[in-house]
């Protein structure tokens, strides 16, 4: 009889790679469920190791306490009805029929058969639970199902957790040859968990051969996960480079082209993804099944909104502030307070949730320590989507050539028959409509509020002066330095100072060339 756990578990790793799957017969059923203790475990071992679909269910039957006995009869109950267990079919369950009783031996044997068949199942989701149920033990015995269930995976991610349990299994191992195997094996690996497993094993190391071995492994996997780190960081830059830009391309027009401070470009934004938010719960309400691509719809609401919401301002209040920028900055600040108090009123104060869709949740693994959000790279994309537009639009159209005629000289453009106060209405409001996507795109990566403008109204600014005004190119490439200069410095200096450093920067390079990266040509720079 196997007394020791380790023994029987190694019998069970022993038996599931050696053999193949057979029928459950009845002396299985008995062996398993009727007699002591250590018999049933060494019966559960035998049986679990040549297991067929109907030997797994009976074993969870056994896991559910959905077991009872009468004599030498075996009934597996389920919604107060009996069945035979290797047959499947209904059967009468005796009234006086008892229990089967799963001491903690039992219970902890039952755990590791069902983990020990879910790593050669055909489900992926198995496989993984699997994987968690025996990754927190380092167990020698258990070494032979993993190398089994290791050599059989073919999902990257699951066998990456495979070779770091075995390797983490080797490590403990009393032979100094595996635990140096081991070492060598976890220096390749880009799993950010390997760095843990090996520092806690120099911890408790003895051996002096080992833990050079160790330290070197170690390095080799700090050499690696930088890698892994410098690239998460441009990621991240690029990935807050694509908000600036679409927070700032609305400003460029409005600032950069018709000369207009627009404090309030902040809360145009903000109404973009409350629009959004309205959307959803419309599609939530009268579309669930068409819920995955409310996104879709929700963009041009958020654009439209935004778009009139500032063509109803420029036509109200800021065309009687051109060419007095302080006026245009104080008024439109106390707009920005309004529309705040007006989504409070409507929506309240807290912030509202806004759900992604199914196809930009999760993520796309890279590296072992970097993964790439689904939500982040279609804000990437979108942004250079809206970019390309927005150039089409200023460069090839109509109302692109009286934006830019308009801006250049208003009075020539007056005389040529132009109507400039259409023009300005329209050019205001697709710079609002702009900050509107942006609101839409900043809803997938966050919470949406009253504040939501506040935090990026400065930093558009910044972008917009730092790129040179009325310049399209260089919002580009002042909202791309800016996000990855900011990341890169985060990880050194932390958010604030990175915050503080990314500013001075600015005035200084603001002082030196006060036209920005790119200065504005023609009549307009010499006004």
């Amino acid at each position: 009889m196997l007394r020791h756990p380790l023994h029987r578990f190694l019998l069970l790793a022993t038996l599931l790679i050696a053999a193949s799957a057979h029928a459950l017969s009845p002396e299985e059923v008995k062996g398993m469920a009727i007699g002591e203790t250590e018999a049933r475990v060494e019966a559960l071992g035998k049986a679990a190791a040549t297991a067929d679909d109907k030997t797994a269910a009976f074993i969870q039957a056994l896991s559910d306490d959905a077991v009872k006995t009468k004599g030498d009869k075996v009934f597996v109950v389920k919604d107060d009805k009996a069945f035979d267990p290797i047959t499947g079919a209904e059967v009468p369950l005796p009234a006086d029929a008892e229990d089967v009783i799963n001491p903690n031996l039992m219970r902890s044997e039952l755990d590791n058969a069902l983990a020990a068949l879910k790593l050669f199942s055909k489900d992926e989701a198995q496989r993984r639970d699997a994987i968690k149920t025996l990754g927190g033990d380092t167990e020698e015995a258990r070494l032979p199902l993993i190398e089994k269930a290791y050599a059989a995976e073919t999902v990257p991610e699951l066998k990456s957790q495979l070779e770091l349990m075995r390797a983490a299994i080797m490590l403990g191992s009393t032979d100094k040859a595996k635990r140096l195997e081991a070492a060598s094996l976890l220096s390749a690996s880009k799993n950010p968990n390997t760095k843990t497993v090996l520092i806690e094993r120099l911890g408790t190391e003895a051996d002096a051969d080992v833990k050079v071995a160790l330290q070197a492994a170690l390095a080799k996997v700090d050499a690696s996960l930088e890698w892994g780190n410098r690239l998460g960081a441009i990621f991240s830059g690029i990935s807050l480079g694509s908000i600036l830009l679409l927070v700032a391309l609305g400003l460029a027009i409005t600032y950069g082209l018709m000369g207009v401070i627009n404090m309030a470009h902040g809360e145009l934004m903000m109404i973009g993804a409350y629009a959004t938010y309205v959307v959803q719960g419309v599609f939530q309400k009268y579309f669930p099944g068409a819920f995955d691509w409310y996104l879709l719809a929700a963009v041009p609401v958020a654009f439209m909104a935004s778009a009139l919401m500032g063509a109803a301002l420029e036509r109200s209040v800021i065309r009687f502030l051109y060419g007095r920028p302080l006026e245009t900055l104080l008024a439109t600040w106390g707009i920005s307070l309004m529309l705040q108090q007006l989504v409070r009123s409507i929506f309240g104060a807290q912030n509202v949730g806004v759900e992604n869709p199914v196809w930009m949740s999760g993520g796309v693994q890279v590296l072992g320590n970097l993964s790439l959000p689904y939500n982040r790279l279609v804000i990437i994309v979108f942004a250079v989507a809206v970019l390309l537009g927005v150039a089409w639009l200023i460069s090839k159209t109509r109302l692109g050539l009286f934006v830019r005629g308009v801006t250049q000289n208003r009075p020539i453009a007056s005389c040529m028959g132009v109507n400039t106060a259409r023009v300005d209405t329209y050019a205001f409001a697709l710079g609002s409509g702009i900050a509107g996507l942006a609101g839409c795109a900043l809803s997938q990566v966050g919470n949406v509020g009253p504040d939501l403008g506040q935090g990026y109204i400065v930093d558009s600014f910044m972008v917009v002066v730092l790129g040179g005004v009325g310049q399209l190119a260089g919002t580009v490439y002042a909202a791309l330095g800016l996000g990855i200069l900011n990341k890169f410095l985060e990880g050194w200096t932390g958010a604030v100072l990175a915050k503080i450093a990314v500013l001075v920067f600015i005035i200084i390079f603001i002082q030196k060339r006060p036209q920005g990266i790119f200065a504005m040509k023609g009549r307009s720079a010499e006004a």
